[in-house]
């Protein structure tokens, strides 16, 4: 037996906790008013540059990660994102929560596969507070950093870990 037959006896070697939580409303009041969630990360996975991470993002990121990932999973079937609802019967409140709920469910299915695991645009949203456009410009080699150096550079600037 070789040491993969070992994998199987203590799978709790390897854990991921993903959490969205904190949703906070940007612009109140505004036209251009959104809600970002704080994104929080502890692993132990040797798939993840930094074991602790902790970045904000708005649903529209969210949107654009299931695209990406979609793109470049190929048969893999990407785990589904909460409704974005015109239409919502019951308080803001709890739009925001049922929608926090459905995208830590999104996240927890995402970091649980193998293949969605291993793209770079994934890791770089959970673990860097860089724009979309930047981490497409990271991915692609056009940045001023490579995607290791992105996230350690988040990790080691403190803002990646709120106590």
């Amino acid at each position: 037996l070789g040491s993969g037959s070992r994998m199987l006896e203590n799978p709790e070697e390897e854990l991921t906790t993903v959490r969205v939580q904190d949703p906070r409303v940007q612009n109140e009041g505004s036209w251009n008013s959104y809600v970002d969630y704080k994104i929080f990360l502890h692993t132990n996975s040797k798939a993840f540059t930094a074991k602790t991470s902790c970045v904000r993002r708005r649903y529209r990121e969210f949107v654009w990660l299931k695209r990406q990932l979609q793109k470049n999973a190929g048969l893999v079937p990407v785990p589904d994102l909460p409704g974005k609802s015109t239409f919502f019967v019951g308080s803001t409140d709890e739009f925001i929560e049922k929608r926090r709920q459905g995208l830590q469910q999104f996240l927890e299915k995402v970091v649980q596969n193998v293949v969605l695991l291993s793209d770079s645009r994934l890791h770089l949203f959970l673990q860097s507070q860089l724009s979309i456009p930047e981490i497409e410009a990271c991915v692609q080699g056009q940045g001023s950093q490579t995607v290791t150096e992105a996230i350690l550079h988040y990790a080691m600037s403190n803002c990646g870990w709120v106590q």
